[in-house]
């Protein structure tokens, strides 16, 4: 088991597509924790409420097998990440290094 001042204990990582990028996250955490572990700057000082108040942590997705078309929004900061979750897009306020910043600069 692996323990952090910022997530969840997990004991493995799991497989989940960002914006077309397959990542490994902390399982047992919420979305927004996995995006802070691929991003921890960016996400740690971006402007997030971390609980649900300010939906700038939006974001759209589906199941694996499903496409776009069956999207759903939730907020990151309230949602339990899971393998095989696709996320197709993000809120602007969410930014990770590698997947979205930099991309478009």
């Amino acid at each position: 088991m692996i323990e952090s001042d910022l997530l969840d204990p997990y004991e493995r990582l799991v497989a989940i597509e960002v914006l077309g990028r397959r990542v490994e996250v902390p399982e047992r955490n919420r979305l927004l924790r996995c995006f802070q572990f691929l991003s921890l700057e960016t996400i740690s000082y971006g402007d997030f409420c971390w609980n649900g108040d300010c939906t700038n942590c939006q974001f759209w997705y589906h199941e694996a097998g499903q496409d776009e078309e069956q999207d759903r929004t939730a907020l990151s900061c309230r949602f339990d990440v899971r393998e095989g979750l696709v996320v197709t897009r993000l809120s602007p306020h969410i930014r990770i290094e590698g997947i979205n910043k930099g991309n478009d600069e």
